[in-house]
């Protein structure tokens, strides 16, 4: 099996998808922009061939260096990048290649929320009301009936970038002048903490392994308002994210990927889904999985591709934290003191990649627990700030 990678070596960990297929008797085959003596020796030794293009927007350096690929192996059978970002080039070379999976036409309902909404609508799960955001006149009606605050997002975007919250019709205004000629989508403003419900299919489309998180606060707002957040994995996912989660799954056919929802879990305890996305969840979540179920989900993944069997066994023995520091606030306790500290529970500490700090922090401390109480404490401790 010839299997294409796109962009193998970001974000960082996941390198390990590739490691992991190698293992399981797949050939790798790397394409991005990155130079050869820039990737990690782990990755190398991954890959069967690496093809270096000058700039990975440009779809004609990209089809040359596919081109040159399959030349050299043989048909390709799959594509992937596990990044958003390249979702749609994957699609047309999908398209142009003839290799199997979500073509250009298949994959918009998960590139635009617009679209997303009538998926979600369809498959009978509670939804905000939301609207394409065509001109001035129509937003301002949308925002008398939806009553303000509101959200607006790019209808082609990933995560919280470019979002925003409209709080008047001032605020309406001044976002029109400013956004110049992307298209939003216009949402109503709900209020609720952040759960997701993420996990991975096999090539039948069956729900081998799940997770959920739970949000300490909106990425929105960490973006925005330049935050430090945390979130951890639910160790019993609730029965009714789990069941709208499934629906979901069904509606948009995942099949032999991840899968990554997002909910708002309303004061009143109602889920409203926010969006859905066929990826990994992004940062380090991949990690934590395997590190709250003592399991290798890169690995899981790769035997799925490689035949469609799962052999992980996820029974939820921990809880697992992301917590997030930005050098702008002054902590109490120094990171020495942390590592010292919670030297047991943590699994992993990191900087964070630039092109993440926005929105996960300048610093992650990944740590595990048994108890919600022991959780707690831990989080407390590392965002503890100085008066």
């Amino acid at each position: 099996m010839n299997l294409l990678f796109l962009s193998p070596h970001f974000p960082p960990n996941f390198y390990l998808f590739c490691v992991r297929l190698r293992e399981a008797g797949v050939t790798v085959l790397g394409l991005a922009d990155e130079t050869w003596p820039g990737l990690r020796e782990e990755l190398k030794r991954a890959l069967t061939e690496y093809r270096q293009v000058e700039w990975m927007e440009n779809d004609d350096a990209v089809r040359r260096g596919v081109e040159h690929l399959v030349a050299k192996h043989g048909k390709l059978d799959r594509i992937e990048s596990h990044n958003e970002h390249w979702m749609e080039l994957e699609a047309r070379l999908r398209l142009e290649f003839d290799v199997p999976g979500p073509r250009p036409d298949e994959i918009q309902h998960a590139r635009r929320k617009s679209r997303m909404k009538l998926r979600f609508r369809e498959a009978g799960v509670p939804v905000a009301a939301g609207a394409i955001a065509t001109d001035r006149t129509a937003a301002a009606d949308f925002a008398a009936t939806a009553g303000y605050p509101i959200i607006a997002k790019p209808d082609i975007g990933v995560g919280a970038a470019a979002t925003y919250k409209i709080s008047s019709d001032a605020e309406l205004r001044a976002f029109f002048e400013e956004k110049g000629d992307r298209e939003y989508f216009l949402e109503e403003f709900v209020r609720g903490t952040i759960v997701t419900y993420d996990g991975l299919t096999d090539q039948d489309g069956r729900i081998v392994f799940d997770a959920s998180h739970e949000y300490s606060g909106g990425v929105m707002e960490a973006v925005n308002d330049d935050l430090d957040l945390y979130y951890f994995s639910q160790r019993v996912i609730p029965p009714d994210l789990a069941g709208f989660g499934a629906k979901i799954v069904r509606a948009f056919d995942v099949r032999g990927r991840f899968f990554h929802i997002e909910f708002f879990r309303t004061p009143e305890g109602k889920l409203v889904i926010l969006e859905a996305n066929l990826r990994p969840p992004g940062g380090y979540t991949m990690d934590m999985f395997n590190y709250a179920n003592d399991a290798d989900l890169y690995a899981g993944w790769a035997d799925i591709v490689a035949s469609n069997r799962f052999g992980q066994v996820c029974r939820k023995p921990y809880h697992c934290c992301y917590v997030s520091r930005k050098q702008r606030f002054g902590y109490r306790h120094p990171h020495e003191e942390i590592v010292q500290r919670y030297a047991v529970r943590i699994m992993m500490h990191t900087e964070m990649p630039p092109v993440f700090r926005q929105a996960m922090g300048d610093y992650a401390y990944i740590f595990r627990t048994k108890t919600v109480e022991e959780m707690e404490e831990t989080v407390e401790f590392i965002r503890e700030r100085r008066t």
